[in-house]
């Protein structure tokens, strides 16, 4: 019997679909020929031809989306039978010989008719998920040959924005969500961490470095959650996604004092500082005790330095030649739309530090008085002698000694009369260390004579 000399010959190999449509699509493309002659010798002409055969089975292909790939079935003594190919899961006819069947544009079909095993190639073009599943070749021969071979497609994990969460607002103590859901082929699995590789505290008990799941799940957050979670999407198809969702946790401004109470000279520069810890980012100022604002001027300099997490802060009050009237109380305070809250810090009245005066400037000596004993013909006897110490500052009974020497050389009254002070003791104390020596050399000369 003559290629598709019988319709229904064909029909047979086309078990997965209707007759009718079938024979509707071949028709349409001229495939179906006319009866042949049924003559006896046209018979036995058939006769003696061997059977169509596979010479190679179709291999299974794995392609990411978006490429393209190519279907191989080799038939060896096709003669004027005729190759289709077929998507089984979708029951379509995609070609017959040379003729594509689907509308898919992406779809042709070629053969190597130099090839001693025709070798007949289905062409899909950026393949798509929906292109998946089992392809098969079909010989129709009066019983149809028929082999199969699988198209895996595979797809890079995307994350689904629409129902994904978001960047979200909460307040402290509160519980918190995160939903991350992506496709992709094979399903991607989800996991999550930390934007700073910090851990994440699902509850008190439970930290952990990651988390595996599309929820995840933080209960009654603080401060310390605060910050960006990276939901990380991989199916083992390049390339890996991820989406960065930000937690902010709010809470009313907190603050601590590192001295409450400050000492400072008269004439000298001085700050005082107040940590805050704040979110949303808190308004911070100052205020004396009557409540009066204090603003940037040529005595003042606030400001507020960021830290690190983002919700900390200091401020600063920078005051500049402390006089009498700056004494008293300083208020810092910040506010923001969670609550506010205000510290004070108490600056008083202080001696200046001292300090050893450069080598190049004169030094005061001072005395430090002990005691020795010496034997003489009389008994024991003692003598009071006394041990100079260099360095040592000169402290005056008056503050002014003191804090003219921490002023130029051009701010002359007082630092004259300092000097004229230190002269007075240098010599007193000369003339000491010489009657001393007398006295110890009289000692030694007299004792031995009288022993």
């Amino acid at each position: 019997m003559a290629p598709f000399d019988s319709a229904g010959a064909f029909l047979m190999m086309a078990t997965l679909l209707p007759v009718k449509l079938l024979l509707v699509g071949l028709l349409a493309h001229g495939v179906v020929g006319s009866p042949g002659p049924s003559s006896n010798t046209g018979m036995v002409a058939n006769a003696v031809l061997e059977d169509p055969e596979f010479t190679d089975v179709i291999e299974n292909i794995t392609v990411p989306a978006g490429r393209n790939v190519k279907l191989a079935c080799s038939v060896k003594n096709l003669g004027s039978y005729k190759v289709a190919w077929m998507h089984f899961e979708q029951s379509a006819i995609l070609t017959v010989h040379n003729h594509v069947i689907t509308r898919n544009p992406r779809i042709s079909v070629t053969h190597d008719k130099h090839d001693k095993h025709k070798t007949w190639f289905l062409h899909i073009t950026n393949v798509q998920e929906e292109d998946k599943g089992r392809y098969m070749c079909q010989i129709n021969t009066v019983t149809a040959k028929t082999q199969f071979g699988y198209l895996h497609v595979v797809v890079p994990p995307n994350i689904d924005d629409s129902v994904s969460s978001s960047d979200v607002i909460v307040r402290e103590g509160a519980n918190v969500t995160l939903r991350c859901k992506a496709t992709g082929s094979p399903p991607p699995s989800i996991k999550w961490k930390r934007d700073d590789n910090t851990k994440i505290a699902i509850t008190r008990n439970n930290i952990v470095l990651e988390w595996e799941g599309d929820v995840l799940t933080l209960s009654r957050v603080s401060r310390y959650d605060m910050g960006a979670y990276l939901c990380i999407a991989t199916n083992g198809v390049p390339p890996s996604v991820s989406k960065r969702i930000k937690v902010s946790v709010d809470f009313p401004p907190m603050l601590w004092i590192p001295h409450q109470l400050v000492g400072i000279p008269v004439g000298y520069n001085v700050t005082l500082e107040c940590n805050i810890e704040a979110h949303p980012t808190s308004l911070n100022y100052w205020t004396r005790e009557n409540d009066q604002m204090i603003h940037d001027s040529q005595k003042y300099k606030t400001e507020t330095v960021p830290g690190n997490p983002s919700y900390k802060s200091v401020m600063r009050l920078h005051i500049g030649e402390v006089q009498h009237s700056d004494y008293g109380i300083y208020k810092c305070i910040a506010k923001n739309p969670r609550g506010e809250t205000d510290g004070s810090i108490r600056l008083y009245s202080s001696s200046p530090p001292t300090t050893i005066p450069p080598s190049t400037t004169e030094s005061i000596t001072t005395t430090v008085p002990s005691t020795r004993v010496y034997e003489s013909p009389y008994g024991l006897s003692t003598m009071s002698v006394n041990h100079f110490d260099k360095g040592i500052r000169y402290q005056s009974d008056y503050n002014q000694v003191d804090r003219s020497e921490h002023k130029s050389s051009d701010t002359s009254p007082n630092r004259d009369r300092s000097v004229d002070e230190s002269n007075e003791v240098n010599g007193a104390t000369k003339s000491f260390i010489r009657w001393t020596t007398v006295f110890a050399l009289m000692l030694h000369i007299f004792l031995p004579l009288n022993q």
